[in-house]
Order: C-alpha cells, then structure tokens, then sequence
C-alpha cells in the first residue's frame, strides 16, 4: 500500500502519492473538509458518501465501482450497483474524488477545493495512483492549443509507469 505526504501543497513537486504520511489525519482532515464543503452548499453529505470517501483516503489506490460496492456491502450498506455508482458520481461531481478513466475506477482527490488539473502517475504493478497538478496550457500541448485557436478549459494526465516501491523491487 502506498500513502501519501501529510499535505501535497508542501511537497516541491505538489504531487500527492508515493510517500509516507500521517494517513489517519489526512483521512480526518478531508472528510472534514467534504463536511464542511457539503454544509456550505447544503449539499447531503449521507453516511454511505462518507464511507465511500473513508474508503478511497483509506485505499490510497484507484477502486473499481464494484470493488467499492463490496466494501460498502462490507461496511453495511446496500448491495445493489446504484448504491457504489451513486456515492462516486457525488464525490467527484463535488471535487472529493476523481475518475481514472484508464482504469474506469475512482481515487480521493489529494487537493480538494482547489480548481485543477490533475495529472495522474498509475503503478501498473501495484495500480497505486499518486495525483500532482499540471498546468497544461503553459507546456506543448498549451501551444497547440493557442496555434489552433483553442482554449483549454480541463485536462486530466494519465501516465502508466512503477511506483518507487515497484521499481525498486523490480531493480533487485
């Protein structure tokens, strides 16, 4: 299991995944930031959103939605698809998690509040998911983009590779 820094805005690189942390507090802290985001825009916050959010900040990795639903089933909610598939759409509509279309699975997102492009670092050998933000509009594809006339509004960068564990095992 891979975990992250204590805050990714502290880290040089603002990337979030592959070190180590205080986990309970970061589980604390973004559930509390989800509640209050929620009581804000009067949003429901209901307990199988919360947990499904306890469960991507406990994973640190991407999750399917059926794998969800089983930890759901698991933690005592219902069993039907909807009840997974429900709780994501919410979290990520609202900036707690985000989609891995790669993996057509769903991982907490390490800056909530903030308006940004993720760029994504998935492990093929453990699918840990590290999220760094990226500014596409100032690199090449901000170029092509401005040559063309067109103006890039959202993003999302996903690179395949090993994590530091994995590519440290496999380097012995």
């Amino acid at each position: 299991m891979t975990s992250r820094p204590e805050t990714g805005h502290d880290a040089p690189s603002d990337t979030v995944g592959f070190d180590t942390h205080d986990h309970a507090g970061c589980i604390t802290a973004a559930v509390s930031a989800a509640e209050a985001h929620c009581a804000t825009n009067g949003l429901r916050f209901t307990p199988v959103r919360r947990k499904a959010l306890e469960i991507l900040l406990q994973e640190h990795r991407a999750l399917g939605a059926y794998e969800m639903l089983d930890l759901l089933r698991d933690a005592g909610f219902g069993s039907q698809p909807p009840v997974a598939y429900r709780a994501l759409e919410f979290l990520v509509a609202n900036g707690f998690a985000h989609k891995i279309e790669r993996l057509n699975a769903f991982v907490a997102c390490a800056h909530p509040g903030a308006s940004h492009s993720p760029a994504f670092m998935i492990c093929r050998a453990c699918d840990s998911v590290a999220e760094a933000q990226s500014a596409p509009a100032r690199g090449s594809l901000g170029d092509v983009a401005r040559a063309a006339g067109f103006q890039i509004e959202r993003t999302m960068v996903e690179a395949v590779g090993l994590c530091p564990n994995c590519a440290e095992k496999a380097a012995s």
